[in-house]
């Protein structure tokens, strides 16, 4: 029951959102579904939590071996609770700002919500094929018809990127589809399929560039900064928030079970590419003088991490990047928020152009210093858990023979994330006040409202993990394990 809601919601308001005419209650009405996901979603993580409400499945395709199937285990439950408090608090940061044609931008923002919830909650590979594209499809319109002076050109590019990620990622799954004993698309029939060494390997690499794009990791990473710089900021909060941990999902639940010996096998050269993707984008942001691109680098950055330790192929590394997402979803919205709130209101998002914000805005400074904190993963914020463990993984895998070296590399990439983002800092919010912060205003009720209880939420995961570890403990094992068995086994 849960899980369905948790897709349904949306997706019907989304469509009845096309009907709406006027803005003002279009926006209430989307804001209203996505509070209505978020109090489901919370119902499945409390009183609902028992698995006859957290899992589903009917007929839907049943003469090519496909069912509507559904599953919220702890690593689904973490991230289907990212999506539902990401597009609430994305609603009210932006409630100012303006969209022509607004029924149509919350509508397809509402379907994309719909996608995102159906790719962590499926449980048959064609059925997340189907909701991995249904949660693409509205942000290409969102980017081409919203965004800035290029958005064009960079939501074509986009665009073929993740075409070509599809069509590979389709390729993999219809052909492990036809080696299944039973002729099924159920994640369990994909995880008994015997599979030879070579086959394993361009399925492997097929796999590794789909999800990887939409990570991304380096070096399939190129079409993000330009996307993110001149997509509308709340598309880029969804994709920067809940749409890239789509591949990290995807890496954890399709691909390690299911070609275990591949990720064994080629797990060295995965880790090197993340490390160095990590330490490229760190270079990169600390040269940034364009908030967004930083941003979005520093995003690049952490998600790198995040690919290093799941090949490490350890319960610690494991459960330390199913943290993390949930953990780096959080903070990067709140980066983005304040992103927001400074190209409207002093129209630049140049570094160079701003100065003194704290004198003008001294609850923006307050709030946004939190953010950039835990953005870093600073003790008792809530993504030093995350990082913690999946540096302790990295260091303690037995899956590559570079260990220290890829932890030492991962660890001198902490203090680049520490030198660009207080720096940002510094420059934005302090020193002389710019030309353009001289009329500064503080954070309006509805951004004060949106950051604070994004603060509440780094705080509340940095002091209080424990929820987190026990969502993530269990799944964490039966991912190893079936890694294990099928290793055993194949």
């Amino acid at each position: 029951m849960i899980t369905l809601l948790l897709i349904l919601i949306p997706l019907l308001t989304g469509l009845a959102a096309f009907f709406f005419r006027d803005e003002k209650t279009v926006r209430a009405w989307a804001l209203f579904s996505s509070i209505v996901t978020l109090a489901v979603s919370l119902l499945g993580l409390t009183v609902l939590n028992k698995p006859e409400y957290l899992a589903h499945e009917s007929q839907w395709l049943g003469s090519l071996g496909s069912s509507f199937s559904l599953k919220l285990d702890g690593m689904g439950q973490l991230l289907c609770l990212l999506t539902a408090v990401a597009f609430p608090l994305m609603l009210l940061s932006t409630w100012k700002a303006t969209y022509s044609r607004a029924t149509s931008f919350f509508a397809l923002m509402l379907l994309s919500q719909a996608g995102l919830m159906g790719v962590f909650l499926a449980a048959d590979a064609l059925l997340f094929y189907f909701f991995w594209e249904l949660a693409l499809i509205p942000v290409y319109f969102l980017c081409s018809q919203w965004g800035g002076e290029k958005r064009i050109a960079v939501t074509f590019k986009f665009f073929i990127y993740t075409f070509v990620g599809s069509l590979l990622m389709l390729v993999a799954i219809l052909y492990i589809y036809s080696q299944t004993a039973d002729r099924s698309f159920a994640l369990s029939s994909f995880t008994h399929v015997l599979l030879k060494p070579n086959e394993q390997i361009w399925l492997f690499v097929a796999f590794v560039v789909a999800f990887g794009i939409k990570m991304p990791i380096f070096p399939f990473h190129t079409w993000q900064p330009d996307t993110y710089e001149q997509s509308p900021t709340a598309v880029t909060m969804v994709l920067s928030g809940v749409m890239v941990k789509m591949g990290v999902f995807g890496l954890l639940r399709w691909l390690l079970p299911v070609i275990p010996f591949s990720a064994f096998q080629l797990g060295d050269n995965i880790m090197t590419l993340a490390i160095i993707g990590m330490i490229y984008a760190s270079l990169i942001a600390i040269r940034q003088d364009d908030i967004k691109r930083l941003v979005a680098y520093s995003s690049i950055a952490h998600i790198g991490l995040m690919a290093a330790a799941i090949f490490a192929i350890n319960e610690t590394a494991m459960q330390g990047v199913m943290i993390q997402m949930f953990s780096h979803g959080i903070n990067i919205i709140g980066m983005w928020m304040v992103v927001e709130v400074i190209e409207r209101q002093y129209g630049t998002r140049k570094i160079s152009e701003l100065g003194g914000l704290a004198q003008k805005a001294p609850a923006m400074a307050i709030l946004f210093l939190i953010v950039a904190l835990a953005n870093i993963a600073l003790p008792l914020t809530n993504a030093f858990v995350g990082e913690f463990l999946m540096f302790t993984g990295i260091f303690n895998s037995a899956n590559t023979k570079f260990a220290a070296w890829f932890t030492v590399a991962a660890g001198l990439c902490i203090i680049f994330a520490a030198v660009y983002t207080l720096n940002l800092m510094r420059k934005t919010f302090y020193g002389e006040p710019g030309p353009r912060v001289t009329t500064a205003i503080d954070l309006q009720i509805n951004e004060k409202l949106a950051l604070v209880v994004i603060v509440a939420l780094i705080f509340w995961f940095g002091v209080n993990p424990q929820p987190m570890l026990d969502l993530t403990q269990d799944v964490s094992a039966s991912i190893i394990k079936a890694v294990t068995n099928s290793v055993s086994t194949k």
